[in-house]
């Protein structure tokens, strides 16, 4: 996903778009008040479930619940790539 602009919609509806910014709102966040009794994998979920319902009701010719459903399904893919993506990069830099 190299741009030369910011997120759009149509960017976040996709897997690596949805990844990639729920690895960043996360590690941006998870440390504020309130946010940081929530476990991390937890919080990660959260987002990427509310990044990947807006994405989808923003760029989806029609909504229905299968298709709310299945958003949120794949919201548990991309809350764990996101995770795993930091330890990842976490990991090396440690190295």
């Amino acid at each position: 996903m190299i741009s030369e602009s910011f997120f759009t919609w149509e960017q976040l509806a996709t897997y690596g778009g949805a990844t990639v910014a729920t690895m960043l709102f996360v590690q941006f966040t998870k440390e504020l008040p309130g946010i940081k009794a929530i476990p991390t994998r937890l919080w990660a979920f959260i987002v990427a479930t509310v990044l990947m319902i807006l994405a989808t009701v923003f760029t989806a010719p029609e909504v229905t619940p299968g298709v709310i459903l299945l958003t949120i399904i794949n919201a548990v893919i991309v809350a764990m790539a996101s995770c795993g993506e930091y330890d990842t990069l976490h990991s090396l830099r440690k190295e």
